[in-house]
Parts: C-alpha cells; structure tokens; sequence
C-alpha cells in the first residue's frame, strides 16, 4: 500500500491528535478511503438523532455539539476540535447523533466513511484504543461543561468556551455570532452582550461584525473558571500518555 503524502495546500493530517497518535499501519489503513474534505462555516454535519454516515477528524475546523428536547438548538454541550473525532460514539454505539453536529469554526477535515471506519476500529486494537481515550476526555468535557454552567458566572463561561475555541481555532481571530453565544450560554441573544461586554471592556477580546479576536490569552484565562484547565488536564491524561 502507498502511503499518501498531504498535498502542498493542504494541512497535514496528522495535525489531527489522534491521526497523529496511530501506529503507522494503522495509520495508513484508515486512511485508504479518507478524504480531506473542506467545511464551511455552519455547515450542519448531521442533526439530533439523524443517522451517522461518516466520521470526521478535524484538522483546522471546530465542531460544535448542541442538543435539544423540542428539536430547536438550545445549548451546545460540547466541541470537538483537532484533539478529536466527531460521530466515532455513535457509530460505536450504534446510535442516532447525540445532538446537532454545527461547524462553528471552518476549516478541513478527514472524513472517513462510516463502514469503513467501523472495520478499521474492529480489526485494530491500538486505533480502539486511541478513539476510547477520545470518547472519555469527550464525556469528562461534557460533565465539567455541565457543573460550569451551573455554578460559574456568564463571563467566566463566555471565557471559558472563547478559550477552546481560541485552542481549536489556531489563530486569534475567529467567526462568532451572538445566536451562537447564545446557544453556547444558554441565554437569550439580548444577554450575550452582556459577557462579551465585560471581555471587551477589560481589553481581552475584540468582537467587530461576527468576527472575534483574542487581544490578551493571559488576561482571558484569568477571566475564565478553574473548569478550562480541568478540561485541558482531562485530555493530556489520556491523550498524552503513550
């Protein structure tokens, strides 16, 4: 089998955490019917409980999870960025998507068909092995997300997330609609205002038309709950052991 070689224009691969983490024959394997695909901002890659026909790995992309129980986008639960997989849970479940799968950041990605991902998964015991270290930091990223919305302030919240999505980003500025920080919140959009008001004031962001720009990471993580680091260690414990 060739091993491909990434195009000039395009991203490495193996910029993906994941990708990265594989043995070469696993590697190579999964990556015989892969396609670097390009998304766009927003682009939905399924709905709640939709059925799961690929597994994408981000490169330069971020996908936002967001649920719901009347099937109108309420919250978003979760984000997946280069350090992960999105729809690799439910296809081992064999399960609908959990939520609306939104691209909140553009960018590529590696889309690997559903079937085949499933059989490269099954015949390979250290590619298992990487996407269940994913899937826990996933779920541990859900729990704290959860307790943070519960017990910390709007700013610490808006910090927080602004802080992964800078992380995934992998440049300071990136698109944000105040409908999407509602979401992200919780609130109405009329409240968002309110913390992206108090980042702005403070000197640490900038937010011009739907595009935001981080002007002081230290001052930003100082704004921030102790939940961004917990995050942060929670995937290093799993992801950054060999």
């Amino acid at each position: 089998m060739t091993k491909q070689t990434p195009k000039p224009d395009r991203p490495d691969p193996k910029a993906n955490r994941i990708l990265q983490k594989l043995a070469p024959e696993d590697y190579d394997s999964l990556m015989a019917r892969a396609k670097v695909v390009t998304v766009k901002f927003r682009k939905r890659l399924y709905r709640q409980d939709e059925r799961v026909d690929a597994v994408y790995f981000p490169i330069t992309c971020m996908v936002s999870l967001l649920v719901s129980s009347d099937g109108q986008p309420r919250m978003e639960m979760a984000t997946v960025g280069r350090e992960g997989v999105v729809g690799g849970a439910e296809l081992l479940q064999a399960q609908g998507a959990m939520g609306l799968n939104l691209i909140q950041i553009p960018g590529v990605a590696v889309r690997i068909p559903a079937d085949r991902f499933l059989k490269e998964v099954s015949a390979r015991p250290g590619l298992q092995e990487v996407i269940q270290r994913h899937l826990y930091a996933l779920t541990r990223q859900v729990l704290h997300g959860a307790a943070c919305n519960r017990l910390h302030s709007m700013e610490e919240r808006c910090a927080r997330w602004l802080l992964m999505t800078h992380d995934r980003a992998g440049q300071n500025s990136f698109p944000l609609t105040q409908e999407f920080l509602s979401h992200m919140l919780g609130v109405r959009r009329a409240t968002v205002n309110v913390a992206t008001g108090m980042l702005k004031k403070a000197g640490f962001i900038r937010y011009v038309r739907g595009q935001l720009t981080v002007i002081d990471r230290a001052g930003l993580e100082s704004a921030s709950c102790e939940c961004y680091q917990a995050i942060i260690r929670a995937y290093a414990a799993v992801m950054d052991r060999d």
